[in-house]
């Protein structure tokens, strides 16, 4: 087994169990991509158990923190069986579900999505690419679906010298599938969509925005970077009398002029954008628009802290912009997944925003993942989703 020694002082987030070790706090020692080391403080206590990634500059990623721990196909088996355990608990009424997020399970770098009998699996990490096929036969076993995709084409891939890699590991068949949630449906395609599929983390908050639109009587709707516009029919589900969506994909528009049918609702109270956001918004300013309802959803902007200053003034100019752009009384449903935002920061550019904007507001809710996407107490970074429902006061 080999050993990975860390620097003095530098133990301290693995006693915290904390499950990531940087390259700098690394005294000596490497592996081979994937494999399994042991990591020991300075004086050699043992902290850990890990996943070698020497390209990345998580070095290493811990399944276990239990030294009589056996990194084997029997400790996947039983980590993949917890997972699975805490989401039948939750007792979540939807087809799709995450039934693995990361080191929130145990398993940093894998990804496990289920779509009705198909699972979509991404293996973002080198450790969960050695255990590839151990994980994928554990996977349709525990879970008894026939099908299971792969979905291994991320960024974070690339960082631990990880090629992109997509296609079915169990299984063949049709790619395109139908969600159901809060009542509505949704289509998809696994092998084409953004993540997974689908973005399964907010379907609470799209279940939250219909209901808000319903109880304001929110009339005129604005959903912004609104991909299959699982927003827009939520807003469509809650009355609103027109909803217009904007994003710079035609086929995801196209989804969503399809998911506006699949549900039954009137084709006339929705119009769809191929466009810019941020110029259609001030587009509309000159216009004079106004809505009632207003769902800003960018994509990830700072992946890390070094990328929060540039995309902070990003944020603060969108946020900006929708709150000017809300009737008094209305509400602004805004998101940052970006994980090199906080919580607090995110507050405190929505806040800058609304200073330049000239509004005040109340914030009515704040908003994160879904309970299938959990955080653990020992790392926070998985809170990378964080939202607000902001109330335009004047």
């Amino acid at each position: 087994m080999k050993v990975i020694r860390l620097k003095p002082g530098k133990e301290r987030s693995l006693l915290r169990r904390h499950p990531w070790v940087f390259d700098g706090a690394i005294a000596k020692g490497s592996a081979d991509p994937g494999e399994t080391v042991r990591v020991d403080s300075h004086e050699g206590q043992f902290l850990a158990w890990g996943a070698c990634s020497p390209e990345s500059r998580i070095r290493v990623r811990a399944w276990s923190f239990d030294q009589a721990t056996r990194i084997d196909a029997a400790f996947f088996r039983s980590t993949l069986q917890r997972a699975l355990a805490l989401r039948e608990r939750l007792g979540i009424a939807s087809n799709g579900v995450r039934l693995v997020h990361g080191e929130s399970d145990g398993l940093p770098g894998l990804i496990v999505d289920r779509y009705g009998d198909t699972l979509v699996t991404q293996f973002t990490a080198c450790g969960v690419e050695r255990w590839k096929d151990v994980i994928a036969d554990a996977l349709i076993e525990l879970t008894g679906c026939p099908r299971l995709y792969e979905r291994s084409d991320t960024s974070s891939r690339e960082l631990d010298g990880l090629k992109p890699a997509t296609g079915w590991l169990r299984g063949d068949g049709p790619t395109a599938f139908e969600l159901e949630e809060h009542g509505w449906r949704l289509g998809l395609d696994i092998a084409q969509g953004h993540k997974t599929g689908y973005y399964l983390d907010q379907r609470d908050s799209r279940g939250i925005f219909r209901d808000h639109v319903q109880r304001l009587g929110c009339r005129e709707v604005l959903n912004c970077f609104s991909y299959t516009g699982g927003f827009s029919v939520a807003a469509l589900a809650g009355g609103a009398g027109q909803v217009t969506s904007i994003d710079s994909s035609g086929p995801a528009l196209a989804q969503a002029a399809a998911n506006v049918a699949l549900n039954g609702f009137d084709a006339g109270r929705s119009t769809l954008l191929d466009a810019d956001v941020n110029a259609s918004l001030r587009r509309f300013l000159d216009e004079g628009r106004r809505f009632d309802a207003i769902v800003l959803d960018p994509p990830k902007l700072a992946p890390t802290a070094a990328h929060a200053e540039r995309a902070a003034r990003a944020y603060k100019d969108l946020n900006r912009l929708g709150l000017k752009l809300l009737n008094p009384g209305g509400v602004l449903f805004t998101f940052s997944c970006s994980g090199g935002i906080g919580v607090e920061l995110f507050h405190k550019i929505v806040a800058s925003a609304g200073i330049d904007a000239g509004v005040d507001g109340a914030i009515l809710q704040r908003l994160g993942g879904a309970p299938d996407h959990p955080m653990t107490l020992a790392f926070p970074e998985g809170e990378y989703l964080k939202g607000l429902v902001v109330m335009r006061q004047a």
